[in-house]
């Protein structure tokens, strides 16, 4: 036993257990770990950074009244059309027979008859129109015909090599003489134009015939104009 400062201080046998020393310390320890707490605690409250409240107030938000435009009248539905009436047949006795008088050549001879309405020459040479033909006209010299389309080739378009296919309308009439010439389906070039209707008026050709009569009549003639180089 050994005596400090009026204080006795057992010394602990040679034989004690870790338990023994453990609550003997345990004190110290719990002194040690409120000062510790309390150190902690005032460092927190003095450096943390301070807190202020957020900013909850409101104000008022003034409103508008919006003028609401003028009521439509909906004007009513149109009245529904009647539907027409069923139409009721009369019934009517006729009091005489009607007839009519046969017509006989006797009281209609056929010397007094007007004549049936037919185009003169000179009309349908006019323009285009259909004319009944049961064998159409022919040319009379083929080999002629495309000498006279060659002669017509505008030269200086046959030497820069432009050509084209021109339609004509040709009026023919019963002797087989070219009347009248107009253009059917152009090629686009005028001179080329031109000189087809030219070759065909000279063109001469065996009438049309309908059945066995000669008749005068419109046809179309195709006329092409090409440059044939040889090698």
């Amino acid at each position: 036993m050994n005596v400090k400062q009026g204080r006795v201080l057992e010394r602990p046998s040679i034989g004690t257990t870790a338990n023994e020393r453990f609550k003997a310390s345990s004190g110290a320890w719990l002194c040690g770990g409120i000062m510790a707490a309390t150190a902690l605690h005032f460092a927190v409250f003095q450096y943390f950074p301070p807190l202020t409240a957020a900013d909850l107030s409101f104000g008022i938000i003034e409103t508008q009244a919006i003028e609401l435009p003028p009521e439509v009248e909906i004007p009513p539905p149109p009245e529904a059309i009647a539907r027409p009436a069923v139409p009721v047949v009369a019934h009517t006795v006729l009091e005489e027979d009607i007839t009519i008088a046969p017509t006989t050549f006797e009281q209609n001879p056929i010397e007094t008859l007007p004549p049936p309405p037919m185009q003169t020459m000179s009309r349908l040479e006019e323009q285009p129109v259909f004319t009944p033909y049961t064998v159409a006209p022919s040319l009379k010299d083929r080999q002629w015909a495309v000498q006279v389309v060659r002669d017509k080739y505008p030269r200086i378009l046959r030497d820069a090599g432009i050509g084209g296919r021109v339609v004509v309308w040709a009026f023919i009439d019963e002797k087989g003489v070219v009347r009248n010439c107009q253009i059917h389906t152009s090629c686009g070039n005028t001179a080329l134009d031109s000189a087809a209707v030219a070759a065909v008026t000279e063109f001469t050709f065996h009438p049309a015939l309908n059945y066995d009569k000669k008749v005068p009549v419109w046809v179309s003639i195709p006329i092409t104009f090409a440059v044939v180089r040889t090698s």
